[in-house]
């Protein structure tokens, strides 16, 4: 999928988590405690989701620039 960071940003939470999830490109995992953070990368930018393992949910997202990847 093809869609612009600002444009993401825009859409409501419950779809931005159906991009993620669904077209997203899986990155990285982290677990520290309780929280299971997922790294995706979405066209130019990424999304970080936090997961609480104790009742399953996601309890934060971040969206992140990815400026460096295209700096000269």
């Amino acid at each position: 999928m093809n869609i612009s960071y600002y444009d993401f940003k825009n859409l409501p939470n419950e779809s931005q988590c159906d991009i993620v999830l669904n077209q997203g490109h899986l990155m990285n995992e982290t677990i520290k405690d309780e929280l299971k953070f997922v790294l995706y990368e979405i066209s130019s930018f990424s999304v970080e989701i936090v997961y609480n393992k104790n009742n399953n949910r996601i309890a934060a997202m971040n969206v992140y620039q990815n400026k460096s990847a295209y700096a000269n």
